[in-house]
């Protein structure tokens, strides 16, 4: 049964992952690097990513599958512009309950433009798709998401 579970499963992930496109399938992993490298330079106005940047020493495979695929491929996709990205993976790790992530991404939005009253939204939006436990947890973490005037 184990094999059968895990048969499908396997079916399942080639299905859905065998129609992606990413941004530049001929790249090779020094460009997807780059263009990985660019994508944060771009979020954090040039101020990097203190995690991201802990893995590298620690974790270096785990850290440039996130520089190039994350961020390289996924991130730096055009079909959406920065700020519905951005309130995009801010609802979703409110939603999971990732308050951490959630804190990062919320502070990208505001320095890429979104206001305050848009990551209300997101939070009010949270109360339907993962519930009001969740949407208080996500309000109350974001009011530690300094603005970014006064990084």
């Amino acid at each position: 049964m184990r094999l059968h579970t895990s048969n499908t499963l396997a079916a399942a992930c080639l299905a859905a992952f065998g129609s992606l496109t990413f941004a530049s399938p001929e790249a090779t992993g020094n460009e997807r690097h780059e263009r990985g490298v660019e994508v944060m330079d771009h979020l954090s106005g040039g101020a990097g990513q203190p995690v991201l940047e802990a893995l590298r020493e620690d974790y270096p495979f785990l850290a440039e599958g996130i520089t190039q695929y994350a961020l390289g491929d996924v991130w730096g996709r055009s079909e959406l512009d920065d700020r519905a990205r951005q309130l995009a993976a801010v609802a979703a790790f409110a939603a999971q309950g990732n308050l951490p992530y959630m804190k990062i991404h919320a502070g990208y939005a505001l320095r890429l433009g979104v206001s305050r009253e848009e990551l209300k939204e997101v939070v009010y939006l949270t109360t339907v798709t993962a519930g009001f436990p969740r949407a208080i947890d996500a309000a109350q973490a974001l009011r530690e998401v300094p603005d970014p005037a006064s990084h």
